[in-house]
């Protein structure tokens, strides 16, 4: 292993882990608040682009214009918290 590849997952191991990813963040805030609207999602960094696909790999259901929920709870989604 290189040493700046050693560095890298020492930073990793001290920061608490890998950040979520845009995926885990909006299940996760969908999960919290019930249901999201489109502007809940994209104020935490997930671009719109992102909601149909996750509406097609069966992560979100569409409600309705711009609103989303949770469609059936996965079990490789980590939950993360939201700062208030």
């Amino acid at each position: 292993m290189r040493k700046r590849d050693r560095d890298r997952a020492e930073r990793i191991r001290l920061a608490g882990g890998p950040k979520p990813t845009l995926r885990e963040r909006a299940v996760s805030l969908a999960l919290e608040n019930g249901e999201v609207r489109t502007k809940d999602l994209t104020d935490i960094g997930v671009p719109r682009c992102y909601l149909a696909r996750m509406c097609k790999e069966s992560l979100l259901v569409k409600v309705g214009y711009g609103s989303y929920r949770v469609a059936v709870p996965k079990q490789g989604i980590k939950l993360v918290r939201h700062a208030a």
